[in-house]
């Protein structure tokens, strides 16, 4: 994995385990589709939860050519970071672990506390293991003036 770096740049890793959206971009015959997703990054990897529902592991089946972009915005302070990622995916079966372990950074430890809807995994899901090929790294921070 090449990291790309700006003159302001950011610690990756630590980026990572903000609980932050990502958008994964893949390829369709009808053009380019964006999908907001949950990532949790292990093994040099990002790993993304795929439903029965969902239409981006039949995209990456046929094409695993894929971009991931993740912000960390706030505007009242002016902190922009972006971590863009290009790379390869493929679909995996389904762990029940990896899965814990990512809804534990979006929704904290308590899993009493989680949404049904994170609580009981259907086994049919799957894993979008993603592996970034190249990695662009910027801080686009600015200074607010109040």
């Amino acid at each position: 994995m090449e990291i790309i770096r700006a003159k302001r740049s950011f610690d990756l890793d630590e980026f990572l385990k903000k609980p932050l959206f990502a958008h994964l971009s893949t390829a369709s015959s009808q053009g380019p589709r964006d999908s907001p997703v949950w990532v949790f990054w292990e093994d040099k990897c990002l790993w993304i939860i795929g439903t029965p529902g969902d239409t981006f592991p039949l995209r990456i089946d046929k094409n695993p050519n894929c971009a991931i972009g993740i912000v960390d915005f706030d505007p009242a302070t002016g902190k922009v970071l972006h971590a863009g990622f290009r790379g390869k995916a493929t679909v995996e079966p389904f762990n029940f672990d990896l899965a814990k372990r990512l809804f534990t950074k979006y929704l904290g430890s308590n899993e009493k506390d989680w949404d049904s809807r994170f609580k009981n995994q259907d086994p049919n899901n799957v894993f979008i293991r993603f592996v970034p090929e190249t990695v662009v790294v910027r801080d686009q921070s600015y200074n607010v003036n109040r």
